[in-house]
């Protein structure tokens, strides 16, 4: 197999996607971003995405890997140590890294196959650890649609494609505004729940079996008004404790499994 290789972390082609992994505004310019590890590879394939170049580093990733994935028209490229260890967001990625085209995640491009769908909506949370934990409840509870409104980031954002494991790409996942989130639930007849303190009913008191949004703010400030006047109920996890509050992706966890429950794991 012919394939170029690269050597110098100071080429033209290295700085330009060390960018990509340090800045949202050259991913968002260009519609690529990168990913690393043999798992976030599969999924990102698996999600559909469509992985352009493939940069392999032969001591940690064999070439006939590499050569198998030129089967999907990828331009493979090698690389030296240098270059990877410039290009790779942690130390342990079993030596492969992946130029990926972005998806758009618009609320028009949901696929919503199910006729009673469940969505998750996240309201501008703040950290991408969070992101990608309220992802992994996503996968977990295989909730239908994650909606993040207001976002803080842009999703391939390395931190958040690293704690989400991998969800990111298999998740269906839009990103809006508040005003166009609700408008869009509101126009489908969706049931929303706003997970806020104040002026709320217990979260396990609801019906969660027709379409429903369960929709948690930030741990900072929570909700907006916007989502607390839109909300069918709003709903609150009754706390015992001294501080009165959870990790975000903790309590959407509670409340989808509480929903999920309902739905007899459906």
């Amino acid at each position: 197999m012919s394939h170029k290789s690269i050597s110098s972390p100071q080429n033209p082609l290295i700085k330009q996607l060390a960018q990509l992994k340090e800045k949202s505004r050259q991913r968002k310019k260009t519609g690529q971003f990168l990913i690393e590890g043999k798992r976030e590879l599969s999924l990102a394939i698996k999600g559909g995405y469509k992985i352009e170049t493939l940069l392999f580093f032969p001591d940690l990733f064999s070439e006939s890997e590499a050569k198998a994935m030129s089967q999907y028209g990828i331009e493979i490229i090698e690389i030296s140590k240098e270059v990877f260890q410039k290009l790779a967001h942690r130390d342990t990625t079993e030596g492969v890294i992946a130029v990926v085209k972005s998806k758009t995640h618009l609320l028009e491009d949901l696929k919503l196959s199910n006729k009673n769908p469940l969505i998750l909506v996240a309201e501008a949370p703040e950290k991408p650890g969070n992101v990608g934990a309220l992802l992994r409840t996503a996968d977990a509870s295989n909730v239908d649609a994650v909606i993040i409104a207001n976002p803080k980031s842009d999703l391939y954002n390395p931190n958040i494609i690293r704690s989400s494991v991998g969800c990111v790409f298999t998740t269906e996942i839009a990103m809006a505004s508040t005003t166009e989130a609700i408008d869009f639930l509101k126009h489908y007849n969706f049931n929303i729940f706003s997970a806020i303190l104040q002026e709320s009913q217990p979260y396990h008191t609801q019906d969660y079996t027709l379409p429903t949004a369960i929709v948690v703010g930030t741990e900072a400030t929570g909700l907006t008004q916007e989502w607390r006047d839109a909300a069918t109920q709003n709903i609150s996890i009754p706390m015992q404790g001294v501080i009165d509050s959870m990790n975000v992706s903790v309590a959407a966890g509670i409340l989808i499994f509480e929903a999920k429950k309902q739905r007899d794991f459906k």
